[in-house]
C-alpha cells in the first residue's frame, strides 16, 4: 500500500516515470499512449489517496520558434472543444521553481500530431504552445474527482520537425521502447532515418532537461498539500 496523501505523475513513457518517481510523495504510471489504459491507472492510484495530478514529460512543439528543450508549464488544457484549468497555485509554485519556463495552454490528442502542417493547424485552431496525449485524460480524472492538476512539459519535436513514422510506432502498451517495431518501419521506409535521427536528438535534449527541471521541484513535484 502507498503512504495517503501524494501526487500521481501522468507520462506517457516509462522513462519519464522513472524521472518523476524519483521525487518522494510521488506515484508515477506510465499510459504507453493509450489513454484507456492511462485512465484506468489514474483511478485506481486516485483510489489510494493521491492529492493531485501532474501532466508530466515531453511533448510536441506547436508555437512556432518555440525550441527543444524548453520547459512549459500549463496554464490550461484545450481538448475536443473544451478548456480545463490548471490549479492556480501549483502553477505558480512550478513557476517560482522554474522562473525560465514557458507559460500557456496545452493541447491535448489521441493520436501523435506528427506532421508540421498539422502541427501548424493544431496551433491556429487552439493558440496552445504545446502538445501532448496525457494531459487532456489527467484534466479530465481531475476533474471529475475534484483533485487539483497541473502541466509540466519540456518540448522534444518543435513545431517544424516532423515525427517519423518509426518514432510513433516504437512504444510498447507499457511506454517501453520497441526496437523491433522501429526496425521494421525503418526497413520497409529506410527514407525516415534522417528524420528518426533528429527526433531521437530533440528526445533526448528534452530528457536531459526534464530531469533537471524534476530536480529543482522538491517532493511532489511542486504540490505543496500533502499532509
Amino acid at each position: 500500500m502507498r503512504p495517503r496523501g501524494f501526487v500521481i505523475a501522468a507520462t506517457g513513457l516509462a522513462a519519464e516515470a522513472r524521472v518523476a518517481a524519483r521525487s518522494a510523495r510521488v506515484t508515477a504510471v506510465a499510459g504507453g499512449g493509450d489513454e484507456i489504459r492511462l485512465k484506468a491507472l489514474l483511478e485506481r492510484a486516485v483510489d489510494e489517496g493521491a492529492r493531485g495530478i501532474i501532466s508530466f514529460g515531453i511533448a510536441g512543439g506547436l508555437r512556432p520558434g518555440i525550441v527543444s528543450g524548453t520547459c512549459v508549464m500549463g496554464t490550461s488544457v484545450i481538448f475536443d472543444g473544451h478548456s480545463y484549468s490548471t490549479d492556480a497555485t501549483w502553477t505558480e509554485r512550478l513557476s517560482k521553481f522554474l522562473p525560465g519556463a514557458e507559460l500557456g495552454p496545452i493541447s491535448g490528442c489521441r493520436t501523435p500530431v506528427a506532421e508540421p502542417y498539422a502541427k501548424r493547424a493544431l496551433f491556429e485552431a487552439t493558440g496552445a504552445v504545446a502538445v501532448d496525449m496525457e494531459s487532456h485524460v489527467v484534466a479530465d480524472v481531475a476533474n471529475n474527482r475534484g483533485l487539483p492538476f497541473a502541466v509540466l512539459r519540456v518540448i522534444a519535436d518543435t513545431a517544424a520537425q516532423r515525427l517519423p513514422p518509426a518514432a510513433i510506432a516504437g512504444l510498447k502498451p507499457d511506454g517501453t521502447p520497441d526496437i523491433i517495431a522501429v526496425l521494421k518501419s525503418l526497413g520497409r521506409d529506410p527514407g525516415q532515418t534522417w528524420d528518426l535521427i533528429h527526433v531521437a536528438i530533440a528526445a533526448r535534449r528534452a530528457m536531459a532537461n526534464l530531469f533537471r527541471c524534476h530536480s529543482l521541484l522538491g517532493p511532489g513535484l511542486g504540490f505543496a498539500d500533502l499532509g
